[in-house]
């Protein structure tokens, strides 16, 4: 199936299994449908098993998503806690539309655990709840990891993938290899079946020098990988480098991000490192998996040049990797250089990835889809060196090799379906959709947009409810800041920063209630009086307001900030 067939079923609204070999552009064609869809003011949310393969479309893993823990099975009394959680009331009543990617690492038990939850929090039968799903993986990659054999392994295996009654699109058309002979080795192993002419193809390649660049080495094992990052760093000559990062937010979110993402606390280089960028930047000329080689530090902020493999020049700035909440606001932030080691990387990791040469190792090879992964990491076979191979290297899943020709029929039938309809009917399917998830359709609007987006600034009025809002709406019910704050799920000092901005829009607005006891009123006003009497310029921030911090010091540290910022509310 074209690309484009593919994107106009998307556009219909149904559920849809996006599949094919590695390099055929799945992510590619998720990330055409969610620009599509955020242009509309639809917010898609997309999830996935590794935080790895999450980041590639910028989402979260299944396991936060759905608060699962680290639980890898639920049971419909787990549901009922969940439903008395408010937040995740909250983040599941927006959620209209499901992208989960890499589905070929999600067991049947996490398959069905979403669409339990989602059947519980939406309050109705139908599967995941009703909300349009999309699937993207290819079963022949890396399967769910699993510490004893199972008789149902694959997703494609629960109750909820055959309730859900996805139209399949099977993508054909490879745009990562440009090389006939490496298709060819990949469709062998593929077919359950190694030509003599593969064989003789990979055999060429055993240990073979490479000229034109200095290749990823892909490994099986952590172990390995570490190891001779560390070796070959030690070898090069000049002054290290090290680039460590900066936090902004709470501990625990920060350590979501590092747990979900490739950014390091600490990045050592030396000029001649061999690097990965592991972030997608397409203005600065690099995407994930961007190879190339250190040459040399900024003179003014000491921040390295890199050679890319194709020969391109690039000066790094810090990139930020972000924790969102379902409001969309940043809790947490960390800025780092978008660059690993990369003499060597993990075979899993490289899921997803683009190299322009690789040294691979399968002699160690312990899973179905690991030698499939990692030959398809690379666009042509003249970036190959193969460094070993055991009996399993090649093998794939032989129950996905048994579905896979269901696959393809299902992925023409669904070609059959839509190309009987034609243009008038498909813009109406487009529209109908749109509208039932909430979206625009006014052509000015998705100019307006499209403007937005492009200014970084995208409209989220549209499917999101400002938090603020969200407590002004209870303060008639709520006669306590106490009371109000355990009606929104809460801190105090969150109500209060609520309350403040809610003042700043209406100063009619009626706060008396939550006014704090005369006694501390008064000690906090004529601390703050004093302050702006003396007009020191330490006393106050840029843009002529009172410093916080100074009033907690003149105050000798005895009223928390949270108290300050109440009684300033209710100062002239």
């Amino acid at each position: 199936m074209k690309q484009n067939t593919a994107l106009n079923i998307l556009k219909s609204g149904k559920n849809v299994f996006i599949t094919g070999s590695a390099g055929t552009g799945k992510t590619y064609l998720l990330n055409l449908y969610t620009q599509y869809l955020k242009e509309r003011r639809v917010y898609p949310t997309i999830v996935a098993p590794t935080g790895i393969a999450a980041s590639h479309l910028g989402g979260q893993t299944i396991h936060s998503f759905f608060s699962l823990g680290i639980r890898d099975s639920i049971d419909e009394g787990y549901v009922e806690f969940l439903l008395e959680k408010k937040y995740l009331k909250s983040r599941f009543s927006k959620l209209k539309l499901l992208i989960i990617d890499e589905v070929s690492m999600i067991s049947p038990e996490i398959f069905s655990a979403m669409d339990l939850i989602l059947r519980g929090f939406k309050g109705t039968d139908a599967p995941f709840g009703g909300v349009q799903v999309v699937i993207s993986g290819d079963f022949f990659q890396l399967p769910p990891v699993s510490k004893a054999p199972k008789e149902k392994r694959f997703a494609w295996q629960s109750t909820a993938w055959k309730a859900l009654e996805l139209q399949t699109c099977y993508l054909k058309e490879k745009f990562r290899q440009d090389d006939s002979r490496l298709i060819q080795i990949l469709d062998d192993i593929r077919s359950g079946h190694i030509s003599t002419l593969s064989e003789e193809l990979l055999a060429s390649r055993h240990e073979k020098v490479l000229d034109t660049t200095t290749p990823t080495k892909l490994y099986t094992h952590n172990v390995d990988v570490d190891r001779i990052n560390l070796e070959e760093l030690a070898k090069l000559s000049g002054d290290s480098k090290h680039f460590v990062c900066e936090t902004k937010g709470s501990e625990k979110s920060i350590e979501k991000i590092f747990k979900s993402s490739l950014v390091l606390e600490e990045l050592v280089l030396k000029k001649g490192a061999v690097v990965i960028f592991i972030k997608n930047n397409t203005e600065d000329g690099y995407v994930n998996g961007t190879t190339g080689t250190v040459q040399s530090f900024s003179p003014i902020d000491n921040m390295p040049i890199i050679i890319t493999t194709d020969g391109r020049k690039i000066k790094l700035e810090l990139e930020d990797w972000s924790l969102e909440n379902d409001s969309g606001k940043v809790l947490a932030t960390v800025s780092q250089v978008p660059l690993r080691l990369a003499w060597a990387i993990t075979i899993h990791k490289s899921q997803g990835m683009t190299l322009d040469a690789a040294e691979i190792d399968l002699s160690k090879t312990f899973e179905t889809g690991q030698g499939y992964v990692a030959l398809s990491r690379i666009r042509n076979i003249e970036g190959l060196r193969l460094m070993g191979l055991n009996s399993m290297a090649l093998r794939v899943d032989p129950l996905t090799l048994h579905v896979d020709e269901r696959i393809m029929l299902a992925s023409q039938k669904s070609i059959d379906t839509i190309s009987s309809l034609s243009n008038e009917a498909l813009e109406s399917r487009f529209e109908t959709h749109i509208l039932t998830l909430g979206g625009v359709v006014n052509k000015e609007k998705i100019e307006e947009e499209m403007q937005n987006i492009k200014a970084g600034k995208p409209s989220h009025s549209s499917y999101v409810t400002p938090t603020h809002v969200k407590t002004k709406n209870l303060i008639a019910k709520s006669d306590t800041l106490i009371k109000l704050a355990q009606s929104r799920g809460v801190s105090k000092g969150t109500i209060i920063q609520h309350l403040l901005l809610i003042k700043e829009e209406n100063p009619e607005v009626d706060l008396t209630k939550y006014r704090p006891s005369e006694e501390l009123f008064k000690r906090v006003d004529e601390v703050v009086l004093k302050l702006k009497t003396k007009n020191l310029k330490e006393n106050f921030s840029e843009n002529g307001k009172l410093r916080l911090k100074s009033v907690f010091e003149a105050l000798d540290t005895e009223v928390s900030y949270d108290d300050i910022r109440l009684c300033m509310l209710f100062m002239e």
